[in-house]
C-alpha cells in the first residue's frame, strides 16, 4: 500500500511516500524551484517522491492533502459577508480554495493520464490535524497531549488535542480571528522584516534587549482562563479589511498586519534598513518573551486538564526553538517531542499518517529520529557534475577524509559539506551544511561577511556528539531536529564562542553515530585533534533555499569564500 501525502496551494508545499509502515521519502519543493516557502501544487516533490519509491501515480493507494475546503466553511462565508471583505479578497480566496478542492484534477492534468487511471482515494485532512498527527504519530509515545499552533490553516490557529494509539482526539481550538503566529508576524513585519518567514529573525535578535514591554503586550495578546487566547482586535488588519496571501510565481507574500492603532501605542514602524535601536531590540526580547509565556499558559493548562506526562508539539510556532528549550523547565509535562518539520511542509507527512493510523487504524510506526529524506547522489554523478566544469577534485575516503576537512577546519577554513539525503524541514542538520571551527571568536563574522550574508545578529549552531551534551550544556536532552536551544555552561563559554549567543544559548543539534555515522566520525576526528566535540553548523546557502542538489552546492562554494567543498567523498579545495 502506498501513501502519498502532499502540502499544496500553502507556503512550504512539500510531498511525502509511505509504503506500508515505511517512510521512503519527503521533500519540499522549494528545494527544487529555488524559491523560499514556494506555494502551490508541489509537483516537482510529487515525481521526485514516486520516483524514489520506483512507482507511478497510478499504483498510488491513498492520497492525503493536509488542507480541507470544507472545514469551517460557513464561519468562513459568514465572517467575509460581516466584515464586508473586499471583492478582490474574497475571490482571492474563492480561487485558492476551488484549487485546494480540484486536486485530482490538477494530478490528472500534470501527469497526463486518464480519470480511470488513478486509483488513489483522495482524502482532505484539516491542516491543524495534519499537524496533529506529523507529531504524535511520529513520536514513540503511547498517549500524549498534543499542541498545534500556527498562523491559519482551514480558519483555525490553534488546536488542542490528546493522541492515544491510533487515534486522536480534538479537544479545542481557537479560530480566525485570533492566532499567536499572526500576533508574532505582526510585530515581526513592524520591527522591519516583512518577508514571509522572518518571524526567525525577532527570536535571534531577542537576546540583544529586555523584555520591558511584556506588560504592554499583554493588551495585544490577552490570555484565557481556559487555557487558550484571544486578540486584542484593534491591533490587526485581518478581521476588518483581510489580508491579502499572494503567491505570484510561487513565491508568498502578505500585506501589512498591523493598524495604526498599533503604531499610535508601539511607536513608528520600524523601515527595512533602518538600523535596529535598543527599543527595537526590547521589543524584540518582550515578544518573545510574551510568546514564550503564552505556550506555558496553554500547556500547563493541558496537562491540567488530562493529566498526561507526554506532550507533542507541531505548527509554525513550534519552530521557535528558544521557547521550545524551555517547554519542560516551565509546564508539568516529562517528555517532550516535536517532529523535524513541524512547519507547514510537516503537513504532508501529518496527513499521510492521519489516513494510515487515523483512518486505516494501522499499527503506529517506529518513531522518526532523523529527517534524511530528501535528494542524494553518488560519487559518480557528483565527479560528473565537477568534470563537465572542469573542476579540480581528489577522492577521500574514512579517515583520510575526516582528516583532510578537520585540518582544513581547524586552520581557519570554512567547509561546504554535502552529504547522504537531503534534509526536510527547515534545518540543516549535517547533509547540507556550512561547518566550521566554533573555538573561532570571529567564525560568525567570516560567515556572515563572507558567506551567509544575513544580519549580524543571527546566530549559529552546535552539532555536538550526544555523549558529550552533558559537559557542555546545562540542560541534558537528545535534539536530533535542532528544535531545541538550551543554556550552554558558563565555563564553555570562551571555548565555542562560534556558537554561544550573546545570552550563553546554544540551538544544539545531537549527532548519534547510529543515526548518522558520517557526521559523527568528522566530529569525532576534530575532537580527537582539539578536544571540542562539537563542529559550528549552519545551512548551506547564501540567501536561498538550502542547495539541494551538485550543481547548487558547486555554484555556492564557487561563489562565496569557503574553503573547502566535500560532496560524498569527493573534495574540491581552493588549495589543493
Amino acid at each position: 500500500m502506498y501513501i502519498l501525502g502532499i502540502n499544496a496551494y500553502h507556503a512550504d508545499a512539500s510531498a511525502c511516500i509511505y509504503h506500508n509502515d515505511q517512510l521512503i521519502a519527503a521533500a519540499e519543493e522549494e528545494r527544487f524551484r529555488r524559491i523560499k516557502h514556494w506555494a502551490g501544487f508541489p509537483t516537482i516533490a510529487i515525481e521526485f517522491c514516486l520516483k524514489e519509491a520506483g512507482i507511478s501515480i497510478s499504483d498510488v493507494d491513498y492520497i492525503g492533502i493536509s488542507r480541507d475546503p470544507k472545514a469551517n466553511f460557513s464561519k468562513k462565508v459568514f465572517t467575509a459577508l460581516k466584515n464586508r471583505l473586499s471583492m478582490s479578497n474574497m475571490l482571492n480566496r474563492a480561487k485558492n480554495l476551488k484549487k485546494a478542492a480540484s486536486i485530482e484534477d490538477e494530478i490528472i492534468s500534470h501527469f497526463k493520464i486518464e480519470k480511470s487511471v488513478l486509483k488513489a482515494q483522495i482524502i482532505n485532512v484539516e491542516h491543524h490535524r495534519s499537524h496533529l498527527a506529523s507529531a504524535f504519530f511520529a513520536s514513540d509515545f503511547e498517549e500524549a497531549a498534543i499542541l498545534s499552533i500556527d498562523g491559519f490553516g482551514d480558519y483555525s490557529s490553534t488546536m488542542i488535542a490528546t493522541g492515544k494509539g491510533t487515534k486522536i482526539t480534538v479537544l479545542d481550538t481557537v479560530s480566525y480571528p485570533h492566532s499567536a503566529g499572526v500576533f508574532y508576524t505582526t510585530f515581526t513585519q513592524y520591527l522591519g522584516f516583512p518577508h514571509y518567514g522572518d518571524e526567525y529573525k525577532i527570536m535571534g535578535l531577542a537576546p540583544y534587549g529586555e523584555p520591558k514591554y511584556v506588560d504592554q503586550l499583554k493588551d495585544v495578546l490577552i490570555f484565557k482562563d481556559n487555557g487558550l487566547f484571544e486578540l486584542n482586535l484593534d491591533y490587526f488588519n485581518h478581521p476588518k479589511n483581510g489580508v491579502q496571501m499572494a503567491w505570484e510565481g510561487g513565491v508568498p507574500h502578505m500585506d501589512s498586519l498591523y493598524t495604526q492603532h498599533l503604531i499610535d501605542k508601539f511607536g513608528p514602524l520600524r523601515q527595512k534598513d533602518e538600523p535596529l535601536s535598543q527599543y527595537h531590540k526590547d521589543l524584540a526580547a518582550s515578544i518573545q518573551r510574551i510568546t514564550e509565556e503564552l505556550i506555558f499558559h496553554m500547556l500547563n493548562h493541558l496537562h491540567k486538564s488530562t493529566g498526561l506526562k507526554n506532550i507533542c508539539i507541531a505548527g509554525g510556532v513550534a519552530q521557535n526553538s528558544v521557547a521550545n528549550g524551555k517547554i519542560l523547565a516551565n509546564t508539568t509535562f516529562e517528555k517532550l517531542y516535536i517532529p523535524p518539520a513541524g512547519h507547514d511542509a510537516g503537513t504532508c507527512l501529518g496527513a499521510a499518517l492521519w489516513i494510515y493510523n487515523q483512518v486505516l487504524e494501522k499499527p503506529r510506526l517506529p518513531i522518526t529520529n532523523h529527517g534524511y529524506l530528501g535528494s542524494q547522489f553518488s560519487n559518480e554523478e557528483i565527479i560528473s557534475v565537477l568534470e563537465s566544469q572542469n573542476i579540480a577534485y581528489e577522492k577521500l575516503e574514512g579517515e583520510a577524509l575526516f582528516n583532510r576537512v578537520s585540518d582544513c577546519l581547524i586552520n581557519s577554513g570554512v567547509v561546504g559539506w554535502f552529504q547522504g539525503r537531503a534534509e526536510f524541514g527547515p534545518r540543516a542538520l549535517g547533509h547540507r551544511s556550512i561547518i566550521a571551527d566554533p573555538r573561532r571568536a570571529d567564525a560568525k563574522e567570516i560567515l556572515n561577511a563572507k558567506i551567509k550574508r544575513r544580519e549580524s545578529f543571527r546566530p549559529f549552531a552546535p552539532s555536538i556528539l550526544k555523549e558529550y551534551v552533558a559537559e557542555y550544556f546545562e540542560v541534558v536532552d537528545e535534539v536530533p531536529f535542532m528544535e531545541k536551544v538550551f543554556p550552554i555552561k558558563k565555563e564553555k563559554h570562551a571555548a565555542i564562542p562560534a556558537v554561544t549567543h550573546v545570552d550563553g544559548t546554544g540551538r544544539l543539534q545531537t549527532v548519534d553515530k547510529n543515526v548518522e555515522p558520517k557526521y559523527y566520525g568528522l566530529i569525532e576526528n576534530f575532537r580527537q585533534k582539539t578536544g571540542v566535540p562539537i563542529l559550528l553548523n549552519t545551512s548551506f546557502n547564501e540567501n536561498e533555499p538550502i542547495v539541494n542538489k551538485p550543481e547548487e552546492a558547486l555554484a555556492c562554494y564557487l561563489r562565496t569564500k569557503m574553503d573547502m567543498l566535500v560532496m560524498g567523498d569527493i573534495v574540491v579545495s581552493r588549495v589543493l
